[in-house]
């Protein structure tokens, strides 16, 4: 019998009862695997609504296969942790003064990260890269035993530049220097500058590289920007290594930013960070007092790094930030460049603000993505009804990422307050008691929210028919942007 014409006859049928088994095999899966039911029901209707197309694109993008091999790498450091022991609760308290109802916030995130909160600590902010720029470009100058950099974006520009040169120079000179780019952000310009550092005898890797055949490691990247030198000093905040930075250059697209030079304990703790996602890419350990030296306090603040990555369920910055939330008493700041945040997080916002907390969420009137502009106005609803002040800051655009609670509380990093950092990216930050430190940065919020214009329900309700159908469609999108 010739099968032919009955495959002819029956292709439908058949064509019909593999799309079903795709979906049925994928909505177990779905199920199978912990998930927040929203995320779980968002899934299911693309499987189902989207025959065929629907279950591939859940097996390219919707599932995490990372299995960090960088923990069975990671660097065996000393049975103390990094830094040393955390502080007690009863410094805690004698250091937060007025504000000791934070330390229940410090409580909890002893129980949500795997370190201790530690003393002796000194945050410098630099604020673009104008300040920041030429301060790390001093200290990889200085560097006398090794020097770790990691970034999301290095661009071979001409002050990515720069930092090639100096990398070079110091690995010229004898120190270990290692470089950790992130494979999609390695691709923002041409020549990449891995490329660069290769040549000039650099060790330099990226980080998870992007193969067509996965397209789904686009979402899982390296968010972090994190520079160490000599175990001791460390920067770390939301900017790139880029032109785009150093408004002083005379950028084609000027981006305002925040970045820190931390010295203390804690910086033990961004370099085991660095080192673990250095691990993970090459299977190199970094280890030893040329990387771990022993460090003495350098300033008051007490400090802990959160790094936040899709390979860890328990997400300890989101409930971090939701218990900063939650203990509120007096004023939250939020600056954040992309504002899409989960329904947890917006009724958290709107229930410090019911309380009689000043909420600010200080947001850029433009990103560098229309779109995303388009979901963020789309979802504020939600927070102007509750009390919570939205101020939307002019030209250039503003990349910073900081959190402040209460004048005593900091909340530094790389982590936009949007899906993909709080959820698809590794991100790192860290967490501040200070109340000097803290008023600084509320200063720095102020300046902005003096240049900025505040948005309000008038106005949101008064876009035209055409904005608020475009602004819906893409809030719709949001757990996806």
């Amino acid at each position: 019998m010739d099968p032919l014409p009955w495959l002819d006859t029956h292709r439908a049928l058949l064509l019909g009862a593999l799309g079903v088994a795709m979906s049925v095999a994928t909505t177990i899966h779905v199920l199978a695997i912990p998930r927040l039911p929203r995320s779980a029901a968002s899934w299911l209707a693309v499987i189902w609504l989207s025959p065929f197309v629907g279950p591939i694109v859940y097996v390219l993008l919707g599932i995490n296969r990372i299995v960090r091999k960088g923990r069975s790498l990671r660097s065996p450091l000393p049975d103390d942790p990094p830094g040393g022991e955390g502080v007690t609760s009863h410094a805690l308290l004698a250091h937060l003064g007025e504000a000791s109802h934070l330390a229940g916030l410090a409580a909890a995130a002893d129980r949500l990260v795997a370190r201790p909160l530690l003393a002796g600590n000194r945050f410098e902010p630099l604020v673009d890269g104008d300040q920041a720029y030429p301060a790390m470009l001093e200290a990889i100058a200085a560097a006398r035993r090794s020097i770790a950099l990691e970034s999301y974006i290095f661009d071979a520009d001409r002050v990515g530049g720069r930092f090639v040169d100096a990398l070079a120079a110091a690995r010229a000179r004898g120190v270990e220097v290692r470089v950790l780019i992130d494979a999609a952000g390695a691709r923002y310009h041409r020549p990449p500058a891995d490329r660069l550092l290769r040549r000039a005898g650099v060790p330099c890797a990226r980080f998870l590289p992007i193969r067509r055949a996965f397209p789904r490691y686009w979402n899982l990247r390296n968010h972090r920007k994190v520079l160490v030198i000599d175990g001791e000093v460390g920067f770390t905040g939301g900017m790139n290594v880029r032109v785009h930075h150093w408004l002083g250059e005379a950028p084609a697209d000027p981006t305002r930013d925040l970045h820190f030079r931390i010295e203390g304990p804690v910086v033990a703790q961004l370099l085991e960070v660095v080192a673990d996602d250095w691990a993970f890419a090459t299977g190199e350990v970094l280890d030893g007092d040329r990387w771990y030296p022993p460090l003495a306090a350098r300033g008051k603040v007490l400090a802990r790094a959160i790094p936040e990555g899709p390979d860890d369920d328990s997400d300890p910055l989101p409930w971090t930030i939701l218990t900063a939330l939650s203990v509120a008493r007096r004023r939250v700041c939020v600056v954040t460049p992309y504002f899409l945040p989960d329904p947890p997080l917006v009724a958290g916002l709107d229930a410090a603000a019911l309380r009689g907390v000043t909420v600010d969420v200080v947001i850029p009137a433009r990103t560098n993505f229309r779109f995303v502009d388009a979901a963020v106005r789309g979802g504020l609803w939600q927070l102007l009804d509750r009390g919570v002040r939205i101020w939307r800051t002019p030209p250039p655009f503003d990349h910073t990422k900081l959190l402040t609670v209460d004048g005593a509380w900091s909340l530094i990093g790389s982590t936009n307050w949007d899906p993909r950092s709080l959820r698809l990216n590794f991100e790192l930050d860290v967490e501040a008691y200070d109340p000097t430190l803290t008023a600084r940065l509320d200063a720095l919020v102020d300046a902005r929210i003096a240049t900025a214009r505040r948005y309000t329900r008038d106005e949101h309700d008064t876009r035209g028919r055409a904005r608020r159908l475009l602004d819906g469609a893409a809030n719709v999108l949001q757990p996806y942007l």
